[in-house]
């Protein structure tokens, strides 16, 4: 069966509408449906608010133990000398007999030591060390140097060898003349540097693609697989990491993709997916957008813990071959990240998953000229992300369909499903009913005297003090994860660290609830996002 990967252009089938149409409904019929039922009766309101809220207290509960876990597993995956791991690779018969019997305590060292064993019992070749490869990918619009040099650095300082790491900075003709002197003058500085560094200019205006990263990284893709074939290298070995022009990924993480790339039999059919950590530039941001950068970052840390339900996101790393087959990203979404899983995984008819890779790659908080625009570009930046509910209809069309046409098993694919719906509308809907919702009952019934509707307010706000534990946990984590504070700001800046969790709130309800809403309120009226909106690189002097 000839398998159509691409978002549909143009009129949509009744059931894609009726798929871009559910998350809105579903997302707005759960609050009309408060105030209905508290109308009718304040107990069936109180009843519906009660099944939201404990359903939220238990997976703020969750959150504050995954928090934990993954802060610990990520610090003790950075402890890891991966590079020797790695070579250890290149031998591991002589490797597993020096290590086997050792009473090693590091992240996941008996596991090494198993990984050892069964290479080293394996009849067919597998790819050694010296013959893996790194192609990086970084796009650009029109950041200028200050943003884009730091992030290559980072490349060139990973432990993994720089003659085995094609760096490719992928730019757009949109970005003008600026951003072709930009890379003009990295081109020149990092010559030499890895094995080879390439320019890729991505055309303005071609036919069947949106404005956004997707088409850009696919083109780079295409002339990235065109070098690699030139130049005779194993495509097979080859895996390829996007980046975004703020990212700074971890020493270790390209040695750390390498390890799990080789060690696992199933390598074509991987992704390889790092945590995110909004923290690059953290004490410079205002307190709004602080706090969106550090839950964004608490969140990647929740779902490395959660591998059956981790997607791809921002940065990832992916076999050539695999994407080559594919043809590579998406052209037709603006959030070709998450897109990249569903894509994957219907291209291997069900046969495809993300492995965490517990090492960072940092990020950029938003930051602009002026508050104003910050705030603003924050809207903007997360309105985008959350049209990730476009994906809903996507998969749904290849879901709800004859067995026949299906891309991929049902059963297996049915929970993926709704936990994708399920996370598009809890994103809506939660931080309202949250802050307003026990004042709803009450409301809806002035002329009544029931003591349900009259006490819920109360209620509430002792349930939400029990979840409130979960957020001083992460808040006490959140300092352990930032990096050290610049001389340039004093004490006081630490304490508007914790200050800043009293906009929790406000920030919710605008960054989270109004953003979603307005995604999917989009998708409801078939008015399309189809223009990535680069969110502006702003560094602070």
């Amino acid at each position: 069966m000839r398998r159509n990967l691409e978002i549909p252009q143009g009129k949509r089938t009744k059931l894609y509408r009726f798929l871009e149409i559910l998350p809105g409904v579903i997302s707005y019929g759960a609050i009309i449906l408060l105030f209905v039922l508290s109308l009718i009766d304040p107990v069936l309101g109180a009843i519906y608010l009660f099944i939201l809220i404990a359903a939220t207290l238990v997976k703020a509960i969750g959150v504050a133990y995954r928090t934990v876990q993954g802060y610990e597993v990520i610090k003790r995956a950075e402890r890891v000398d991966w590079r020797k791991r790695v070579m250890d690779l290149e031998d591991p018969h002589t490797a597993y007999e020096r290590l086997r019997g050792d009473d090693n305590k590091s992240y996941h060292f008996e596991q090494h030591v198993e990984n050892l064993k069964m290479i080293a019992a394996m009849s067919k070749e597998y790819p050694k060390p010296s013959k893996i490869y790194h192609a990086v990918i970084m796009t650009a619009y029109d950041e200028g140097i200050e943003v884009l040099d730091p992030s290559i650095a980072a490349v060139r300082d990973t432990t993994f060898p720089n003659d085995h790491i094609i760096f490719t900075l992928a730019y757009e003709e949109r970005g003008g003349e600026a951003i072709e002197q930009t890379v003009e003058a990295l081109k020149k500085k990092y010559h030499g540097v890895f094995k080879d560094f390439m320019l890729v200019k991505h055309p303005a205006n071609l036919p069947s693609e949106v404005v956004g990263k997707g088409p850009n990284l696919t083109y780079a893709g295409y002339a990235v697989a065109k070098y690699v074939e030139e130049k005779h290298l194993p495509l097979e070995n080859i895996i390829v990491t996007s980046l975004d022009s703020d990212n700074r990924m971890a020493p270790k993480y390209l040695d750390s993709v390498a390890y799990e790339f080789i060690t696992h039999p199933n390598r074509q059919r991987l992704s390889y997916q790092p945590v995110s950590l909004f923290m690059n530039n953290i004490w410079d941001a205002p307190a709004p957008t602080r706090l969106i950068a550090v839950s964004n970052s608490f969140f990647n840390v929740i779902t490395t813990m959660r591998p059956h339900a981790l997607r791809n996101f921002a940065s990832h790393s992916q076999p050539l071959q695999a994407l080559k087959a594919m043809d590579f990203w998406s052209k037709r979404t603006i959030v070709e990240d998450g897109h990249q899983y569903w894509r994957s995984l219907f291209f291997f008819s069900g046969d495809y998953s993300v492995l965490p890779i517990r090492i960072p790659i940092y990020q950029d908080a938003v930051i602009d000229e002026t508050l104003w625009k910050t705030i603003k570009a924050q809207f903007i930046q997360v309105r985008r992300w959350y049209y990730g509910a476009s994906d809903v209809a996507y998969v749904g069309s290849k879901l709800f369909v004859k067995k026949d046409k299906r891309y991929a098993p049902f059963w297996q694919t049915l929970p993926k499903f709704w936990r994708l719906l399920d996370g598009h509308v809890t994103l809506a809907i939660m931080a309202p009913i949250i802050t307003f919702g026990g004042w709803v009952p009450m409301i809806m019934n002035m002329s009544s005297h029931d003591m349900v509707a009259y006490n819920l307010p109360n209620v509430v706000s002792i349930v939400e003090t029990v979840a409130s534990v979960g957020i001083l946990i992460t808040v006490l984590i959140s300092f352990r994860m930032l990096p050290p504070r610049p001389a340039k700001y004093k004490k006081g800046r630490s304490i508007s660290m914790v200050i800043q969790w009293i906009l929790m709130p406000v920030t919710s309800i605008l960054y989270q609830s109004l953003a979603a809403y307005y995604a999917q309120t989009r998708l409801m009226l078939g008015k399309y996002m189809e223009k990535f909106d680069v969110t502006k690189k702003v560094v602070k002097k």
